[in-house]
């Protein structure tokens, strides 16, 4: 496989081990506070961290073009506040089967604003992994509402972060485009939780969508941690696949986060008793197959090439 190819597939894979775990416990901080809390408590946690390893390391973090790492951070921004939103409404397999709806996306954007050729293999790569994603989010008219659709509308705004991180910020510092992620993470939050501190709606704290409706709560020790545990598993693993997409083509590099539906559904059932059933296995199998039509095409690609 070509050595680009191969290096950021591997650090796409350990990132997606990471979050396969940590989000899980999401299920715990939603009990204790708000998706946009979280988020902004996490940013208090994280911005420090950078600083401290970017010292320590002697790394740049300053962005050489501020402007376009600032937007790829709000578009990344508003991809993980739709999949975090839409975690405590359905299991973790089924919100991050939509959210990767993403390599889809990479093709139709790479194709639509930039012009890229798109080989058959690809193609037929995602059209099974689509199988494998319909599988598992089990779309059913009846019980649709617009909270299904979030994480597929996370898909697509995750799919545009990647595109610009290979395209607008391959030569930035990593810490630099990891910093400016949390920090729009962090914002947003902040300023959704002064909204709805000011102006709350006063949800059933029973009802899970009161995750995405609080706003302020005094933070309890168990918030405390378990976010501080959600800092520094999301910046080693956002480190990790930053520099991923830095280092190799989106639309290659995009298929190894199918491995994260396996740690999901691993993790979810373990700690969280979501179990995956025989349709679900399914579609996990035709992701993997997808991934391996996907590696494949690299090396005859590269080999050619």
């Amino acid at each position: 496989m070509n050595s680009a190819v191969l290096r950021s597939g591997m650090l796409i894979v350990a990132g997606m081990a990471i979050i396969g775990l940590i989000d899980n416990f999401v299920f715990i901080i939603m009990r204790e506070a708000s998706l946009w809390q979280f988020h902004a408590f996490r940013t208090l946690l994280s911005l420090p961290l950078i600083w401290l390893v970017a010292r320590f390391l002697k790394l740049a973090t300053r962005p050489k073009r501020p402007w376009r790492v600032g937007l790829r951070s709000l578009v990344l921004a508003i991809s993980m506040m739709l999949y975090f939103g839409s975690l405590p409404l359905m299991p973790i397999a089924q919100a991050g089967a939509g959210l990767f709806t993403a390599p889809i996306w990479v093709l139709v954007f790479s194709a639509l604003l930039f012009g890229q050729r798109i080989g058959p293999r690809r193609l037929v790569a995602v059209a099974i992994g689509s199988l494998g994603v319909i599988a598992i989010m089990r779309p059913d008219a009846a019980n649709f509402s617009v909270f299904t659709l979030m994480p597929v509308a996370a898909g697509a705004f995750y799919a545009l972060a990647n595109i610009l991180a290979r395209r607008w910020c391959a030569d930035e510092p990593t810490l630099g485009v990891l910093a400016g992620s949390f920090a729009a993470l962090g914002l947003v939050g902040a300023g959704a939780m002064l909204v709805l501190t000011l102006v709350p709606l006063h949800p059933d704290m029973a009802d899970p969508a009161a995750f995405l409706m609080r706003g302020y709560a005094p933070p309890t020790p168990a918030f405390w941690w378990w976010t501080l545990v959600q800092a520094v598993g999301s910046l080693l693993a956002v480190g990790l696949a930053t520099r991923a997409y830095q280092g190799a083509d989106t639309s290659y590099v995009t298929i190894f986060e199918y491995s994260f539906l396996l740690f999901a559904s691993f993790w979810g059932w373990q700690l969280n008793d979501q179990v995956v059933d025989m349709r679900g296995a399914l579609g996990l199998a035709l992701i993997i197959a997808a991934g391996a039509i996907a590696a494949y095409s690299a090396e005859r690609r590269a080999a050619v090439s």
